[in-house]
């Protein structure tokens, strides 16, 4: 029997910071991603090669071998400019990843010459963009600057399952979450799944198109991504996981990051 997919329920991207308002999420279709970040699809397939030489994550405490990853940190300042900040620990609290939460997880830095890219620099603006109209509408005043951290992701299935998020459903104790599926190739499952984090209202579906995007009120969704199987040898699913948050990176503090 073969499991039904629920298609995702676009939003237009007019509507976008009205949905998030709203119902605390939205999803773009790719052409629509593209418009979101200033960019054309083109821009965004560039980037793609950048997925196939992730080293494995060295700190998956449920023994597995399936995800690979890398990580760099950005500060978004209130006018737009966009800088690096030094590689850092990846680090969360127990109380938003009871898996490995309280961890100095140190990822491989993302290649340099991929975030030297222009089409780099509008994702995060674009997202710092987002993040203030948020933080605006909800009469928090726009908090900038904006603390990014970005994550390529890829979930194999060379053990014949992957899991995209091990931890289950969770928050990620940050402002604003953006998913961009980058590749969905020869698997079955990964459908996503959002839910009111203090109601029972919630929402089912799988991205399948390269560059669509998912856009999350931290504060307000729990999300998650269901287990992987391989469909032909080599399976994988390829995301790029950005958040955004005020007052500085989490971990901030913390001895040793």
């Amino acid at each position: 029997m073969t499991a039904a997919t629920f298609s995702p329920p676009f939003t237009a991207p007019d509507k976008l910071d009205a949905a998030l308002r709203g119902t605390g999420f939205a999803v773009l279709d790719p052409a629509s991603a593209a418009a979101w970040a200033g960019c054309s699809i083109a821009e965004l397939d560039a980037l793609r090669p950048g997925w196939d030489d992730l080293p494995p994550d060295a700190y998956l405490r449920d023994g597995g071998r399936y995800r690979r990853r890398r990580h760099a940190c950005f500060v978004v300042a209130q006018g737009g400019a966009v800088r690096q900040a030094p590689h850092r620990a990846h680090w969360q609290p127990v109380e938003y990843n009871a898996l490995h939460g309280g961890m100095q997880r140190w990822f491989a830095s993302i290649h340099a010459e991929f975030v030297a890219r222009p089409v780099w620099t509008r994702l995060m603006q674009a997202l710092a963009r987002t993040a203030g109209a948020l933080a605006a509408a909800q009469g928090r005043g726009n908090p900038g600057p904006w603390f990014v951290e970005a994550h390529q992701f890829r979930i194999d299935t060379t053990d014949g399952i992957g899991r995209p998020t091990p931890e289950g459903a969770h928050r990620d104790g940050v402002d604003l979450v953006a998913v961009f599926l980058v590749a969905r190739t020869d698997i079955k499952g990964g459908e996503t799944r959002v839910f009111e984090a203090d109601g029972p209202h919630g929402q089912r579906f799988t991205l399948t198109e390269p560059w669509s995007l998912m856009l999350l009120d931290d504060a307000r969704m729990i999300h998650e991504s269901t287990p992987i199987q391989p469909t032909e040898a080599g399976g994988h699913r390829d995301t790029l996981v950005l958040t955004c948050r005020a007052g500085g990176f989490q971990g901030d503090g913390v001895a040793g990051i």
